[in-house]
């Protein structure tokens, strides 16, 4: 066990490292901080821009569940889609090639082919993406 006067002197000899040590890195910051006066700004600006550009495109793209999917019937009726051609559209959707599409539906590739065409036709589009996001829009597929 260590004797109070012995203990007393090691704190104070801490406390005066200690002060010291904290003395020290404060001329360093001192320091740094005038001769890189310039650049510190101009990190800190960018840092702030970073984080605001972060937090803003976390505002914008969050997505909030809305809950199960729901199907827009009516959408369907009115276009004309056919339970086939919904399938095949559902495969579009999970990045199926028609060869791909085809092999999942029994069908062959020509027949693919005829039934994406023909969504094309019914969403009044002219790619596999915009018929995605057309289809989507119009809460055809999930």
């Amino acid at each position: 066990m260590i004797s109070k006067p012995v203990l007393k002197i090691l704190l104070l000899y801490a406390a005066l490292l200690t002060a010291a040590a904290f003395a020290l890195e404060w001329l360093q910051y001192q320091y740094f901080s005038k001769t890189y006066s310039v650049e510190i700004y101009v990190v800190l600006i960018a840092l702030a821009f970073a984080a605001l550009g972060i937090w803003v495109g976390h505002r914008l793209t969050a997505r909030k569940p809305r809950g199960p999917f729901e199907r827009n019937s009516a959408a369907l009726k009115s276009l004309g889609i056919s339970g086939r051609e919904l399938e095949v559209l559902e495969a579009l959707a999970d990045g199926q090639s028609n060869k791909e599409i085809g092999r999942t539906l029994d069908i062959s590739p020509n027949t693919v082919k005829t039934h994406i065409a023909k969504l094309y036709e019914k969403l009044q589009v002219n790619g596999r993406v915009r018929a995605i996001e057309e289809a989507r829009t119009l809460h055809l597929i999930p």
